[in-house]
């Protein structure tokens, strides 16, 4: 792998293979620029769960024995804070949408059909607020919920305003997804131009040169539209896209191309001192660095592939976009980067400009100082950054996950506003009732269901229990299952797990041979806990193993990779609890999404360990010729720089994601963002020299190679 790395870097360092490589990647961008629009293929209704858990199951039975009724449901919501609903006023918008007759829309329940007593069930106990429930056609594509969503939303809010007392939202399945599309389209335009910012200002800020600045952006930009119009192939080719997929992959992105440029520019700058020709330094440079470079971005890239080990289909849909991805940027990382800075050559460090026999002894500034404190109180440092890590670890046993997805959207999405007007207003459970289909190989009598709904109602935490359809011979029927708390709760997820094992226990009792299958919200969110929490466990043991095995195969040791993962670990849990504290004291989010321990782990550790790959790889060179306390001094001050350097900007581009009006994304960035800078500063600063120097005590005065 050496040589072959050996010749590619070589070659791109020559001036042929220079303008060949950038010509190249210019080509490869504009050329695929011509082809499908990611756009295209990202999907809202994306199905997390996999086909072979029991909420689909039952879904699937639900729609094939009721083919009619697989449409979007949605909820129309008429609301005035003032007083009593006027439902002429709620007709009045009804009529207007219907007029204007919206490709795909269903049905929208007829006001004008119900007697009385039926048009008071849509009211709320205070009168102030009425619901109308309206269906659109099944098989939309994503750009169709919002452009449905827009033209009822935007005809209905021309009417309201005309009319006083009256507020009028569109909520549900149909309102949420369509207000979601509108969401990602808005936020990842202003999440790519925020993350631009931040590198830009912090690379100059940092390095006082422009140029320094704009080279990485411009690798970035080459290699973002490569990657985007690659993804959009895949969808071509059948794969759904995940909205919130694409969002954190650009961050991944313009994260790693920006630090494996800051770690070949680092050593380029120095080689310019030794070499005259530009060529020949960027050779020796990439000697140097091609290869923990390289091996950095295929750390990242084979944690990404044990996510197609995951059952969740979230986790999953990220292992192809993302493994793309990483094999792209790795690409980029030993071509298209040192071809641009050789390009540039010294101009690059303007005004510092690297002159040819001037190579000046190196100001380590506070790193210097550092590793001199490290290595002579590795007890002292080690011991209160260990104590630091383990009490903010603690705190994860009380985390605690929200299931209801509405609440990760802004307070003033109308989706949302209309949904919690529902929610303060109706019973919680109709917000979401849940579906049994009672299958039956015999007709099911009158006398049947109504001892099936007269039992299910006599639970404390069912509201109530409708018969809503029957098939012609009888031996199915669809029941309505409202719970009396909210169906995204603990308490209703709890209540589902006991139905679907008491409902089979029901049926036995009553003499019906039948099966029962639940399907809807709440069932589908208890099989997702148990999927996530399975795929947890998969996640974490199988990439410590892989990113161990690889770790072994780099440093040809035993003890170094088992130093560098345990601290990994460590940091990764000290940060989620740090994280989930601080999110709810600053930010008042007191539960979080149960992704978001998943996707922190998964870049916390693929990106973390990159770091400790640097200082690690340094302390073993330097190891050859020196004792272990001077070999490490060496390796702490000569990396500190350049790691926390790209540690900051890693994790100011990580912290880009809380401009994102999706609390998931929210809490991912900002909990990211906090691990990677513990284990920047922290962990491989402080934590993992002190645990080399304690346990390697007794080779201090070897000299050979480990």
């Amino acid at each position: 792998m050496r040589k072959l790395l050996h010749r590619i870097t070589d070659w791109v360092s020559t001036k042929r293979g220079m303008w060949i490589t950038i010509l190249a990647w210019v080509v490869l961008m504009v050329g695929l620029s011509a082809g499908p629009k990611l756009g295209d293929y990202k999907v809202t209704n994306f199905q997390s769960l996999p086909n072979d858990v029991q909420s689909i199951i039952a879904e699937k039975k639900t729609e094939k024995l009721f083919p009619n009724e697989q449409g979007t449901p949605g909820i129309l919501v008429f609301h005035n804070e003032h007083g009593d609903i006027d439902h002429e006023k709620a007709k009045q918008i009804i009529n207007g949408i219907v007029a204007e007759e919206i490709k795909g829309i269903e049905t929208i329940v007829d006001l004008n059909q119900l007697p009385p007593q039926a048009l008071n069930s849509f009211i709320s106990e205070d009168g102030s607020t009425m619901i109308v429930p309206m269906k659109l056609e099944m098989g939309l594509g994503n750009s169709d919920y919002a452009e449905i969503n827009d033209k009822a939303f935007d005809i209905g809010n021309q009417i309201a305003t005309e009319l006083e007392d009256v507020s009028f939202y569109i909520t549900g399945p149909a309102g949420i997804a369509g207000d979601t599309v509108k969401l990602f389209e808005q936020a990842d335009v202003v999440l790519l131009l925020v993350t631009i910012a931040i590198i830009l200002v912090l690379l100059i800020v940092i390095y006082r040169s422009p140029l320094l600045a704009f080279i990485p952006l411009l690798a970035t930009a080459i290699v973002y539209q490569v990657v985007n119009q690659s993804i959009a192939l895949l969808g071509a080719g059948g794969l759904e896209i995940n909205n919130s997929t694409t969002s954190i992959m650009s961050i991944l992105l313009f994260a790693a191309v920006i630090d494996y440029s800051l770690f070949v520019f680092s050593r380029y700058r120095e080689e310019l001192n030794t070499f005259e020709s530009k060529y020949t330094a960027m050779k020796s440079a990439m000697r140097a660095t091609g290869e923990p470079v390289f091996f950095a971005g295929g750390t990242v890239l084979a944690a990404m592939l044990i996510l197609f080990l995951a059952d969740f289909r979230d986790y999953q849909n990220f292992a192809p976009v993302f493994g793309l991805a990483m094999f792209i940027i790795m690409l980029a990382s030993i071509t298209l980067v040192p071809a641009l800075f050789t390009l540039f050559g010294r101009k690059a460090f303007w005004p510092k400009v690297p002159k040819y026999g001037h190579e000046k002894e190196t100001k380590h500034g506070i790193w210097g100082r550092m590793a001199k404190f490290v290595v002579n109180k590795p007890g002292i440092s080690g011991g209160i950054i260990l104590v630091l890590l383990v009490v903010t670890a603690l705190n994860v046993f009380n985390l605690e996950f929200e299931f209801d997805q509405v609440k990760n959207f802004p307070e003033d999405m109308p989706s949302r506003v209309g949904y919690e007007i529902v929610e303060d207003k109706f019973n919680k459970g109709e917000l979401a009732p849940s579906t049994l289909l009672i299958d039956s190989r015999e007709a099911l009598t009158e006398n049947d269901v109504t001892s099936i709904i007269e039992e299910l109602q006599g639970e404390d935490e069912i509201a109530s229990v409708r018969l809503t359809a029957q098939s012609e011979d009888q031996k199915a029927v669809k029941l309505n299952v409202v719970f009396s708390m909210s169906p995204y709760s603990t308490e209703a997820m709890n209540k589902m797990e006991d139905l679907r094992e008491d409902t089979s226990e029901l049926l036995k009792e009553l003499s019906i041979s039948a099966e029962a299958h639940y399907s809807g919200v709440t069932a589908k969110l208890v099989d997702e806990r148990d999927v996530n929490n399975r795929d947890i466990y998969t996640i974490v043991v199988f990439e410590t193993i892989l990113i161990l095995i690889l770790l072994f195969a780099l440093t040809r040791c035993i003890k170094m990779p088992i130093y560098m993962m345990s601290t990994i670990l460590l940091s990764y849990v000290s940060a989620l609890g740090l994280g989930i504290f601080l999110v709810d004291v600053l930010f008042g989010h007191d539960a979080i999404s149960t992704r978001v321990p998943v996707y922190a782990f998964i870049f916390l550790v693929a990106l973390g360990i990159d770091y400790n790959i640097i200082l690690a790889s340094r302390f073993l060179e330097e190891r050859k010729t020196h004792r272990v306390k001077d070999a490490l001094e060496i390796a702490l001050r000569n990396t500190g720089g350049v790691i926390s350097s790209a540690g900051l900007i890693l994790a100011a581009t990580f912290a880009a994601l809380t401009t994102m009006p999706i609390a998931d994304l929210f809490v991912f960035g900002f909990i990211v963002a906090i691990g990677i800078l513990i284990d920047t500063f922290l962990v491989r600063g402080m934590l993992l020299p002190a645990f080399i120097l304690l346990f390697e005590k007794d080779k201090q005065t070897s000299h050979h190679n480990q």
